[in-house]
């Protein structure tokens, strides 16, 4: 990730926030004709190119381009990492035909930049895992802690995660030099089509192994039950992902293990209405009080409180109760609470009422 990427992603392509996925892919090519390696020989080209292919990579993809917009870069690498910023991205279609190299898509591209040894770390890690974990509204005022229990994949204790018998060793696999890779490359005309694929004799481990270890059956991996205490900052929201790295699925043959991947749920709360940090929530009053004033109290998530109410309060007059909202996730404060006035009108008076009420009328309108 380069210094320059810090700038907005949008900026970087040159597009407006609203942009559609073909304007994204548009601009990207323009600007991947100006600066390709290939192409640009100028010292700060290749550092360009970086910088435009990760915010295509992210802008072009719905999920990552909604978590940059709603909580910025930092929480896009937080939750995917530098090699799943690229993965996914349609990069060889945007090279296809253009007389240059990367036409083989994401591989070609991170390798360029980032070392060819990246692409097949990933592709033999361990899988992702996801949890949905429910919390009530009252719970997320302050930070959360819960212990969860996990079944996934580990490293065998027997062998270490080598998967070969105690005393045995795998050997280096003598058809991709222990490499797990092969490449396979096309030229087409000017365009050259570069394939990293697993090799197929040790199925992208890079090594062999002759005496499997009985307890993984060769796996290196077994199947645990494990408890994760999981940290839920305070003020999160609805859909909020919190990403635990190392503590997915267990890798191949030693390769490190996935992430796991919690997804926080916040049912719809019976009072109170939320927007970001702040609350909003109804408060009956009745008319003559809302006319001459009067104190009421209004429930917050950390206990009622006095609310003055001002003579000649309008119907839907909205009055703030500050910092009684929810913490500002990874920043400072709390949002607010906002109390909106019902005025409650008597269905029923009684006589001597009535003539109060018109009493009151007459001298209105003298």
């Amino acid at each position: 990730m380069s210094d320059a990427s810090k700038r907005d992603y949008y900026d970087v392509l040159g597009v407006q926030r609203s942009a559609s996925k073909d304007d994204i892919k548009g601009a990207y090519r323009k600007l991947a004709l100006q600066y390709h390696p290939d192409r640009n020989k100028s010292p700060d080209a290749e550092e360009k190119f970086k910088e435009m292919s990760e915010a295509y990579a992210i802008l072009s993809d719905d999920e990552k381009r909604k978590q940059y917009d709603t909580y910025g870069r930092d929480a896009v690498y937080q939750r995917y990492g530098q090699e799943d910023i690229f993965r996914g991205a349609d990069f060889q279609d945007v090279f296809r035909d253009m007389g240059f190299g990367f036409g083989g898509g994401f591989q070609d591209l991170f390798s360029a930049f980032f070392g060819a040894g990246g692409a097949r770390r990933r592709a033999n890690r361990g899988d992702d895992l996801t949890l949905h974990m429910q919390l009530s509204l009252d719970e997320v005022v302050g930070e959360v802690t819960k212990e969860v229990d996990i079944p996934r994949t580990e490293t065998c204790a027997t062998c270490g995660g080598n998967g070969a018998a105690p005393g045995t060793t795998p050997r280096r696999c003598d058809q991709c030099g222990g490499t797990g890779q092969v490449q396979k490359t096309q030229n087409a005309g000017f365009a050259r089509f570069v394939r990293v694929e697993p090799c197929s004799k040790c199925r992208g481990t890079g090594t062999i192994i002759a005496s499997p270890c009985k307890q993984c059956r060769g796996s290196g991996r077994v199947r645990r039950q494990r408890k994760i205490r999981i940290q839920v900052p305070a003020g999160v929201d609805d859909g909020h992902t919190l990403r635990l790295r190392g503590e997915g699925e267990a890798g191949e043959a030693g390769t490190p293990p996935g992430d796991l991947y919690v997804v926080i749920n916040i049912p719809e709360h019976p009072l109170f209405k939320r927007r970001d940090s702040d609350l909003y929530v109804s408060a009956r009053v009745n008319a003559v009080e809302a006319m001459l004033g009067t104190e009421i109290r209004v429930p917050t998530l950390y206990g009622d409180v006095n609310l003055e109410i001002p003579a000649g309060t309008q119907p839907g007059t909205t009055f703030k109760v500050k910092g009684k909202g929810l913490p500002r996730v990874n920043s400072f404060g709390k949002g607010d609470e906002f109390v909106i006035a019902n005025v409650d009108v008597p269905r029923s008076l009684s006589g001597k009422q009535k003539d109060l009420l018109r009493q009151v009328l007459k001298e209105d309108k003298s």
